[in-house]
């Protein structure tokens, strides 16, 4: 999120960057709901100031005897108490206007960072490892799981739904090995502190790091919206009704909450606030520091988290229907780093090569590449994806981004430090995977397979598996 001073004398940097984007100039629009806001405060301000005199003027009047000059401060005072509200809503609205446009707005791209309009203009930088050559065709990971009878998404599909599967056996435990293997290795070598967060959040979590409210309809809402409230006087019903506090349920809130329980209630329905199921663990991990003021010393402070997190796809009909590369619900260890600005980028660095190491561990193949301006996420300053390699699909796929945001995220979340000279600064964060740990077993089922179908587990996993060297099919 930006700051509209910040906009305001940097201008003709803001609307660059957004070129780069491939977006509009918004800046002239941004000034104009500025001075529009400020020009409400002012006239709020300007009331206050002369409702505050005039009261004064009302008391030195009746003292000097001048009770028509009293009456005439009066009514004046008494008009703008009428005006008052008015002045509040132009107020609340400027304010408003202004807010809703500065969160919509992508953050910024890094000088360094490739132009581009899409995928196809990220910039490979480096490559690590082999694809292994079979002497049979390789298959995909769905086929490999299926023929071991240990993946069923038929089942899933009917307790869930497309886009969920049921891992079972040494597949369920290999899931579980390969989550256990990063969080050791990230929290034991790699020096984050594990961490056990909520999978439910409120709005305000999923704003500070900008899931909302641009990516809605990616996003599960989660928890009941409404309250069943009963009350045994009709008086009071319709009371509460007209105050706003409650209203009438539609016919489907009635089916699900079912009939009141016990006596003749009325019912009425209550609004709750929104929950949310993570996307990822960026989302509460980055939140620990949201309203606050750290100080610098506990900087960097680096965490992780393995939890399910929980998509929509909306925008993904069509992609990877099959198999488990795109689901509404899978397992992803994640690392957050808070930093101060000057560290942020080495940091970044020093993150991406955490997510490295899990594949080199692996011995998974592949490449890293850093996004160019038209694919990168919306809060980044600059994403590196590593891409493992996948001989069924004969590709790189993604299997890790590791963003840094600069003071974006801390900007929504009012984080912020104390550095040597006294004056809070905005943190900066970075948030990357550690990796996906659902496309890790993808990888390892894919280039660890064997020509009867079976798959050896990669060395350092066996101790996770409890001396298991191979499924066998």
């Amino acid at each position: 999120m930006y700051d509209i001073k910040w906009i305001r004398e940097n201008a003709e940097i803001f609307d660059s960057g957004r070129a780069r984007r491939g977006l509009e100039p918004l800046s002239t629009q941004l000034l104009a709901f500025d001075d529009a806001r400020r020009a409400a405060i002012g006239e709020l301000q300007r009331a206050q100031e002369r409702r505050n005199a005039a009261s004064k003027e009302i008391g030195a009047a009746m003292k000097a005897g001048d009770s028509a000059k009293a009456e005439a401060l009066k009514a004046e005072v008494a008009q703008i108490k009428e005006n008052w509200p008015a002045l509040e809503e132009a107020e609340r609205y400027a304010i408003a206007q202004l807010d809703a446009a500065l969160a919509a707005i992508p953050n910024t791209p890094l000088d360094e960072v490739p132009d581009g309009a899409d995928e196809n203009d990220n910039v490979e930088v480096a490559r690590w490892g082999e694809p292994r050559v079979f002497d049979f065709t390789p298959k995909e990971h769905f086929e490999i799981g299926e023929g071991l009878g240990l993946m069923d998404f038929e089942t899933a599909a009917k307790i869930s739904g497309a886009r969920f599967v049921v891992n079972k056996g040494a597949l369920a435990r290999l899931e579980r090995a390969l989550a256990q293997f990063m969080l050791d290795l990230h929290t034991n070598e790699h020096g984050y502190m594990e961490v056990s967060p909520p999978l439910l959040v409120r709005d305000d979590a999923m704003f500070g790091t900008a899931q909302l409210p641009k990516f809605r309809e990616d996003q599960f809402p989660a928890g009941a919206k409404i309250d069943p409230v009963h009350f045994t006087s009709p008086a009071d019903a319709e009371r509460a009704e007209k105050a706003g506090e409650v209203r009438e349920p539609t016919d489907e809130e009635r089916r699900m909450m079912g009939p009141p329980p016990y006596g003749h209630l009325i019912l009425k329905v209550r609004e709750k606030p929104q929950l949310w199921l993570i996307p990822t663990a960026e989302v509460p991990l980055t939140n620990l520091v949201r309203e606050s003021i750290l100080d610098e010393a506990q900087l960097p402070m680096r965490m992780t988290a393995g939890t399910y997190c929980f998509r929509a796809e909306a925008g993904a009909a069509g992609k990877d229907t099959r198999g488990m590369i795109r689901q509404h619900q899978f397992y992803k260890v994640e690392l957050v780093s808070i930093t101060t600005p000057e560290d942020s980028l080495e940091e970044h660095e020093r993150m991406t090569g955490c997510a490295e190491k899990v594949l080199q561990l692996l011995e998974l193949p592949y490449r890293k590449v850093v996004l160019c301006t038209g694919d990168m996420g919306f809060a980044s300053q600059k994403t590196y994806d590593l891409e493992v390699w996948l001989p069924g699909q004969g590709r790189y796929r993604e299997i890790s981004s590791c963003s840094v945001c600069g003071d974006f995220q801390a900007r929504r979340m009012n984080a912020r430090y104390r550095p040597a000279d006294g004056k809070p600064r905005f943190v900066h964060t970075l948030n990357g995977s550690g990796v996906a740990v659902g496309r890790a077993m993808v990888a390892v089922l894919e280039n660890y397979q064997q020509a009867n179908g079976s798959v050896d587990v990669p060395p350092v996993l066996q101790p996770y598996m409890g001396g298991l060297t191979r499924i066998p099919s």
